[in-house]
């Protein structure tokens, strides 16, 4: 993967993704940089921990980017 601005049409790295909850299978929308705890609505478990740059997911958890 090519620098954020060194590409031919310059884009950032970050994405939103739907995140599914191991527990009730809901679905979360969550920023893959998040700067904070995310948790599920229905059963309050935690989705993923903020890291220094990327989000880390909890185990169990499923994704996908968002289209647009």
């Amino acid at each position: 993967r090519a620098h954020k601005l060194k590409r031919v049409v310059p884009r950032p790295n970050s994405y939103f993704m739907d995140v599914k909850c191991s527990g009730c299978f809901n679905i979360t929308v969550v920023f893959s940089n998040s700067q904070s705890v995310v948790t599920c609505p229905g059963c309050s478990t935690v989705l993923c921990q903020p890291t220094g740059g990327r989000a880390r997911l909890t185990e169990g958890c499923s994704f996908r980017k968002k289209i647009n």
